[in-house]
């Protein structure tokens, strides 16, 4: 056996060992979009019904910081947070980003291992193992680019929400800010 065959070998062998890691990959992407379904139907019905949790949170730490010190560094203390409200919507899109890139990165991983494998049953006359790789190569293609359409989807709904919460907290601590700010008097002549 020339290095080369042995070298074709060993990455025959990695590449059968993370047939597995890939696939249980692709399963549990599969149950993390049926999670991220699931709170995507609530928040939509909760924002159907007026109720937006991150937002009414944000707003009443927006109305606290007025109440509590409304002097000096107000403007400084509303924005700080107001980002810290929007990062923590930015976090959750963060997830679903990396399902959109990792579904079909899973997906092709999960088509050319087992296709390996089928076109090693052709070669040996195995029709069955040949059938049985490349069902599994083709289910574990549409599973990726399944995963990775339905976390864009949900990723962009959840970023309409996550701008449209921003600017209605951006509105709500400028109302603030003017309220807790006298007013300037121009100067006497």
């Amino acid at each position: 056996m020339t290095a080369v065959d042995q070298l074709r070998e060993l990455f025959h062998f990695i590449a059968g060992l993370l047939v597995w890691p890939v696939l249980l990959g692709l399963l549990g992407l599969i149950a993390a979009m049926f999670v991220a379904l699931g709170a995507l139907a609530r928040e939509a019905w909760q924002r159907r019904k007026g109720c937006c949790p991150l937002l009414d949170r944000a707003r009443v730490g927006l109305d606290r910081l007025v109440s509590e010190d409304p002097g000096e560094g107000l403007d400084i203390r509303l924005e700080e947070h107001l980002q810290t409200a929007e990062r923590e919507g930015w976090r959750k899109l963060g997830r679903l980003r990396l399902a959109v890139r990792v579904g079909p990165s899973l997906g092709l991983m999960g088509t050319l291992i087992p296709m390996a494998d089928a076109l090693q049953g052709l070669a040996d006359g195995d029709l069955p193992a040949l059938a049985s790789n490349m069902v599994t190569a083709f289910a574990a293609t549409v599973i990726g680019l399944t995963v990775s359409v339905l976390a864009y989807l949900i990723a962009a709904a959840r970023e309409s929400w996550v701008r449209a919460d921003s600017q209605a907290l951006a509105f709500h601590a400028e109302r603030l800010l003017r309220r807790a700010t006298p007013p300037r008097q121009p100067p006497q002549a």
